[in-house]
């Protein structure tokens, strides 16, 4: 399955995870729950997940590297200040909140058994791969901040 690798983009893989998502909920509509805040608690959520998806961003611009899901290799420097001190992979925990916080709207407990299988796919797929290329480029700088910041919190 190497072949995989870094071969579909993060946002399309979190779009497919929130189709999936909304299919499960209307399969399974005894899961269905109720609580109070929906709107409110989602949207905070999703909030939180474009802030911070937008702050990881913006630190790459700043240090003039690249966001290409698709060359880490190309990586012109190690961004670790900012949102990067806190999680090695803020981008994809920002599309991890975002698909929480749909999770949340639609009140399904089958559409939030999909948000572990969402980091699995990403873990294998894209963070390992990225890391593969990051430590060979920053050798021993990187290994001293993937030991210190976890993967994804």
């Amino acid at each position: 399955m190497k072949w995989l690798e870094l071969r579909i983009p993060p946002p399309l893989v979190a779009g497919f995870f929130a189709l999936l998502m909304w299919l499960a909920a209307a399969w399974i509509p005894a899961l269905d729950f109720d609580f109070p805040g929906k709107l409110p608690i989602s949207l905070a959520v999703a909030a939180a997940g474009v802030a911070i998806g937008l702050s990881a961003a913006f630190g790459f611009r700043r240090a003039k590297t690249t966001v290409s899901p698709f060359a880490p290799q190309e990586s012109s420097a190690l961004v670790i200040t900012g949102v990067y001190r806190w999680t090695r992979n803020p981008m994809y925990l920002g599309m991890l909140a975002i698909l929480v916080a749909w999770a949340l709207w639609l009140a399904n407990a089958a559409s939030f058994f999909l948000l572990p299988l969402f980091m699995l796919y990403l873990n294998r797929f894209q963070i390992s791969p990225e890391e593969r290329a990051l430590q060979a480029r920053f050798g021993g700088e990187f290994e001293r901040y993937r030991r210190s910041v976890r993967r994804w919190l």
